[in-house]
């Protein structure tokens, strides 16, 4: 992999390879996807980058969050129009372990929460599943993602932090329930074994005993979706991979991811240089989960996000400008959040508004629209391979107009090609050059 160079008069850029087919790619329908070596691919082999957003739906009530502001059918609508193809909806184990909690209504469970509130607008929003059981409310979303062509990974996740009740024979049941009951629906492509390991009990040996038999019962259910295993410390250290792969029966079907939050940092982009934290930190995420690209394994990074109120949070910008300039150059596969899921709360940390009706920042969607489509990976092989000078800080790529004038923003599918040295860029098959000192 390329290293990266920093610029003060831009503030900070990166250089990657990336190539343009010759011809428009098409809208990928949701079908099996595969993978080959550090790629997820489609059927007939082609990248299928997933630029995804989390959607809760693993909290107390059990109810997908934001059913009660808008109508599912809107939410989605609105998830393909800011161009992710993929929602990471999360899922309890109790859903389809505990009988007498999943038999419950989506009103029932509202009305023993309280949620008054919550009652009316699903009522008035989404008054189809308002009588529902919770599995068939859930289904109902994932119909909903994939009549907008979006695909869906089935995560699942904690209800209540500390896995106190945590049991692994459960837990597997659920996976395979969980699987099988989705075997067959085109858009669900994926199934995240379990989030955010964490606590006193979390360990290696557990891990590759616990994982591998989540993994080989989900494909045994399932077998077109990809498996996908999280690892220890909150889902941010896969370092273990180093000396030990997984022992599984089938092949093409496993995937990776891990969460890079700035907050995970603590204040360190905030009391040091930017270009110096970014550096370590990078090394640090290839050190304990980005080595996995270079061992031919896909990588999704499953959650990153930042504050979107608008304001100067040194600490989010910074970290924000650094994880984007990697997950340009890596081409990495991710996940953004949605919403957090809270009752009531304004979430800042989301793309959409608190009433789900708009985009928060659109600022910010700027920023992370031009990673939503592959640069590189298969399918892409019959375009001449080049280099693009990406612009974290905007989420724009150096273009230029003319030899005369000055070098500015624009959008990345604009820009020419470029070749570097570590004296000079320059514009293929042209005589503008570019040097540094």
């Amino acid at each position: 992999m390329g290293r990266f160079f920093f610029f003060s008069l831009l503030s900070l850029l990166v250089i990657f390879p990336t190539a343009i087919p010759q011809t428009q790619s098409k809208p990928v329908t949701a079908l099996s996807l595969y993978t080959n070596s550090r790629w997820i691919v489609d059927e007939g082999g082609q990248r299928v980058k997933l630029s995804c957003v989390n959607w809760v739906s693993h909290l107390e009530p059990v109810v997908t969050d934001g059913l009660s502001k808008q109508p599912m059918d809107a939410i989605s609508k609105k998830i393909a129009s800011m161009g992710f193809n993929c929602v990471r909806l999360t899922w309890p184990l109790f859903l389809v372990t505990n009988d007498s909690l999943a038999s419950l209504t989506v009103r029932q469970s509202c009305q023993n929460l309280g949620l008054s509130e919550s009652i009316a607008g699903i009522q008035a929003n989404n008054p189809s599943i308002i009588d529902l059981p919770f599995i068939k409310a859930y289904q109902a979303v994932v119909s909903s993602l994939g009549a907008k062509n979006v695909k869906v990974i089935l995560e699942n996740n904690i209800s209540k932090p500390g896995d106190q009740y945590f049991s692994a024979d459960l837990w597997i049941k659920g996976l395979s329930r969980m699987a099988t009951i989705f075997n067959g629906v085109s858009n669900v492509v994926g199934m995240s074994l379990r989030n955010e390991l964490q606590g006193p009990r979390q360990n290696v040996n557990d891990w590759y005993r616990c994982m591998q038999k989540g993994a080989e019962a989900v494909h045994l259910a399932n077998p077109d979706i990809l498996v996908i295993l999280s690892g220890l410390s909150y889902d941010k250290d896969l370092s273990f991979f180093c000396n030990q792969q997984v022992n599984l029966t089938f092949t093409r079907k496993l995937v990776h991811e891990v969460n890079w939050n700035g907050f995970s940092d603590g204040k360190a982009w905030k009391s040091g240089n930017p270009n110096q934290v970014c550096g370590r930190e990078v090394d640090n995420f290839m050190r304990i989960s980005g080595f996995l690209l270079d061992q031919g394994w896909p990588l999704l990074v499953s959650e990153f996000e930042m504050d979107q109120k608008g304001t100067n949070n040194v600490n989010d910008i910074s970290y924000m400008n650094c994880f984007l300039a990697i997950a340009a150059e890596l081409d990495l596969d991710w996940s953004n959040y949605l919403r957090d899921g809270v009752i009531g709360l304004n979430e800042y940390h989301g793309p959409l508004n608190m009433n789900w009706t708009g985009t928060r920042n659109l600022t910010f969607l700027q920023r992370i629209s031009s990673l939503q489509s592959p640069f590189q990976g298969p399918g892409l092989s019959e375009a001449n391979l080049h280099k693009l000078i990406f612009h974290p800080s905007t989420g724009l790529c150096v273009l230029r107009k003319s030899l005369t004038e000055p070098l500015r923003l624009g959008a990345c599918t604009e820009s020419e090609a470029w070749s570097y040295t570590p004296e000079s860029f320059n514009i293929k098959g042209n005589i503008f050059l570019l040097t540094s000192n």
